[in-house]
């Protein structure tokens, strides 16, 4: 073996499918909180007001969005991984794009959790507060975008050198 070549361990294609499955994984965990926390919620105007129930949906549309982003990051890292020329500098940049999605949407998920249960009670005793409600889960929502754009970048990278 050359001084300029270097051999691909075994172990890097680890650190790659674990930030696959944590990207799929903490971004569904935060969907099925904001999914549940703001189903709480719209539960409650359902009581109140039923006619309310189906405006009182976009939370949990939202939530279950950041599922989606953790698996498309999943599917994408996933598919890059591989034994041979896979060398540790990949195994990290997956790493780091799969947690950078994935507690990105775990946050994300959090937020619109907390925000979707007390904006659909809030719009259910004062209608007015519905558009101010709408952008804080669009915020919320950024969140998430901000961990799939930097995980894309990160999944893009290249080795820079080969493996042999």
């Amino acid at each position: 073996m050359s001084a300029t070549s270097h051999a691909c361990p075994p172990a890097a294609a680890f650190f790659g499918f674990i930030g696959a499955a944590s990207a799929l994984v903490f971004s569904n965990m935060g969907a099925a909180y904001g999914t549940a926390k703001s189903g709480v919620g719209i539960a409650a105007v359902g009581v109140l007001r039923p006619e309310l129930i189906m405006r009182s949906i976009i939370p949990t549309v939202m939530a279950g969005i950041l599922g989606i982003y953790g698996l498309i990051v999943a599917v994408i890292l996933s598919g890059q991984i591989s034994l041979q020329s896979y060398p540790y500098y990949l195994g990290f940049a997956h790493l780091s794009a799969g947690l950078a999605m994935g507690l990105s949407g775990l946050a994300a998920g959090i937020c619109i959790g907390v925000v979707g249960d007390a904006g659909v009670r809030a719009t259910a005793q004062q209608p007015k507060v519905f558009t101010g409600f709408i952008l804080i889960l669009i915020f919320a929502e950024a969140l998430a975008l901000y961990g799939l754009i930097v995980a894309l970048i990160l999944g893009g990278k290249t080795a820079p050198g080969a493996c042999t």
